[in-house]
C-alpha cells in the first residue's frame, strides 16, 4: 500500500478548476451573451488555441446555442462567455442574439392577437 495520498481516482478524470481554464477572469466582452443566442464558427483555428477552446470551434460548426455548449463541455456557463468573448474579439465565433432577427416576426405576432382579442 502506498503512503502518498489519493487525491483523486481514475474515474474523477482531471482535476481542473474552471477558472484556471480563463485565467482567473469572471468578465469578458461576452458578458452579455444570452443563453440562448447562437455561436457559429467563422475563423479557422489558430494552432494557439486551448483545448476547451478547439472544441468550442468544432461545436459551432453549425450553429448552436451558448447553454447546449456548455452543456457539450460539460462547463459553467460563465466559463464559457469569457471563453467565446476570446474568441468573438479574435474573429473565430459570431454570436447572434434571438432578439437580433425576430422583432418584425414578434410585432407581427402581437398585432394578431390583439386583432383576435378585438374580435372576441
Amino acid at each position: 500500500m502506498s503512503d502518498s495520498p489519493q487525491w483523486f481516482d481514475e474515474e474523477a478524470g482531471p482535476v481542473v478548476r474552471p477558472y484556471a481554464l480563463i485565467r482567473g477572469r469572471t468578465r469578458s466582452s461576452g458578458d452579455g451573451f444570452d443563453l440562448v443566442a447562437t455561436v457559429r464558427a467563422v475563423g479557422d483555428s489558430p494552432g494557439e488555441l486551448g483545448p476547451e477552446q478547439q472544441l468550442i470551434l468544432r461545436a459551432a460548426r453549425s450553429p448552436i446555442s451558448v447553454a447546449d455548449l456548455a452543456v457539450e463541455l460539460d462547463l459553467p456557463v460563465g466559463v464559457i462567455r469569457v471563453l467565446l468573448g476570446d474568441m468573438r474579439d479574435h474573429g473565430l465565433i459570431s454570436v447572434t442574439s434571438p432578439s437580433a432577427g425576430g422583432s418584425r416576426s414578434n410585432e407581427r405576432i402581437l398585432k394578431e392577437v390583439i386583432n383576435g382579442l378585438r374580435a372576441l
